[in-house]
């Protein structure tokens, strides 16, 4: 062992010398990374280790930099000083002061805090300050205090709460609740979207005064918030609070409204998301939100209410929105999605008496075809067989690659067996055997 660390060493002093980095950086990894750190032969040349790691971090490219960090990292504390050196050198390059802060995060040191706070004060170079609130991030609980002293500056205040953000340590929870009344809006969404991840008491009274915030930014974190807190629908009314939402002003406040509607999992959202689709006043964007939310909700009335918009609207987009969220639909409620897609297609199948605006939208029908298929249950068969006699062939190809989901076997058998059926139209009869063709 000590003799091939001696070559090792006499080859990465070589390398140095002759400036060849990749080589240096290879004998250094094998000697640091394939090697225990606390081997007496490695500690005793960590301070020369340190030397040509250091080398290639003021002398290498951009990869090459990146590499050696995690040589920087393995040869332990001794690394920090000369980093927060580098740091601190304002005529340093500052891609090199970007590799000495990110890698000082990497240690999560009491030490190495300091200089990176001072850098965010001082420093004018915004993508190394936001690189150095990572750095503060990464360390966690040791960074708490001095990221909370730094919310004292109007200059550090916004960098201080996403690092904090950052850390998911309850300690966090004080000194964020200390900025949701900033007068800067960017501050108090970062701050409400940080506090959404704790289920600590003091936050639902922040996340429900912040709805009303004049700035939308705020009141959509606040939304989405409470929608992680389905656990106290009851206790709060959420659904009664999240409501007004669904009409706010802003859009993105209102999708955010039918999202965490979704959470709450009840039938009380359904039916309030229900009433948000239909309305004429309605933008299309926000419809199409309106219908995944509903299949989030998870119960039978929300999908009820997809098949009774479907009769009602009058969108070709909004058609073959529901019938693809219908195909996601998971257990229990698999069973009633193909329950739901199936009466669609026979009021499409059926459109001389029915005269339902979307009996002529192949789209519409390949969409149901693909998301009965997705569902794969049995009962399906016979009416996907019967979409193979359709005069469109993007039906038909549909309709065979939603057979193929289902039972393979039972269904290539039934397709056997009706093709030898003399009493079926001449259309199915060529679309079975497309379909046996393409088994």
């Amino acid at each position: 062992m000590v003799s091939n660390i001696n070559q090792l060493l006499v080859q990465a002093q070589t390398a140095h010398d002759t400036a060849d980095w990749s080589s240096l950086i290879q004998y250094l990894q094998q000697l640091i990374l394939g090697t225990d750190s606390e081997y007496p032969e490695i500690v005793k040349n960590r301070e020369y280790l340190l030397k040509l790691t250091l080398s290639i971090l003021e002398m290498g490219d951009f990869q090459q930099r990146w590499e050696i960090t995690k040589v920087l990292t393995r040869l332990g504390n001794i690394a920090i000083p000369p980093l927060i050196e580098i740091l601190e050198d304002e005529d340093a390059e500052e891609e090199l002061r970007w590799y000495a802060a990110r890698t000082l995060g990497e240690f999560q040191h009491p030490e190495a805090v300091a200089p990176l706070v001072e850098l965010l004060k001082t420093n004018e170079d915004e993508e190394l300050k936001a690189i150095a609130a990572t750095a503060l991030a990464q360390m966690g609980t040791v960074a708490i205090t001095s990221l909370t002293e730094l919310l004292a500056d109007e200059d550090t205040r916004l960098l201080a709460v996403r690092s904090l953000s950052c850390i998911p340590q309850t300690e966090t929870i004080t000194p964020l609740l200390s900025v949701v009344q900033d007068p800067q809006a960017t501050i108090r969404t970062a701050a409400i979207e940080a506090l959404s991840s704790f289920h600590d008491e003091r936050v639902p009274p922040v996340l429900l005064n912040a709805l009303d915030d004049i700035a939308a930014t705020v009141r959509r974190a606040a939304v989405l918030g409470l929608g992680f807190r389905s656990d106290l629908r009851e206790a709060l009314d959420l659904v009664t609070r999240l409501q007004p939402k669904l009409y706010d002003f802003n859009i993105d406040v209102c999708c955010a409204a039918a999202v965490s509607l979704s959470r709450m999992g009840c039938d009380e959202a359904a039916q309030q998301l229900f009433k948000l689709l239909i309305s004429p006043h309605t933008p299309l964007p926000l419809q199409l939100e309106t219908i995944r939310a509903l299949v989030w909700v998870g119960t039978p009335s929300s999908l009820e209410y997809l098949q009774t918009a479907f009769n009602q609207i009058t969108s070709e987009t909004l058609w073959q929105e529901i019938v693809t969220v219908l195909g996601r639909v998971q257990k229990p409620q698999t069973t009633l999605a193909v329950k739901i897609l199936l009466q669609i297609l026979r009021c499409l199948s059926c459109g001389t008496l029915t005269q339902h605006p979307a009996t002529e939208i192949a789209s519409v029908k390949s969409a149901i075809a693909l998301s009965l298929g997705q569902l794969g249950e049995m009962q399906a068969i016979e009416p996907l067989i019967l979409l193979l006699a359709d005069s469109n062939a993007s039906v038909r190809l549909h309709a065979i690659a939603a057979l193929k989901n289902l039972d393979g076997e039972a269904t290539y058998q039934q397709l056997q067996q009706l093709a030898n059926n003399p009493e079926l139209t001449p259309d199915l009869q060529q679309g079975i055997a497309i379909a046996l063709a393409e088994w």
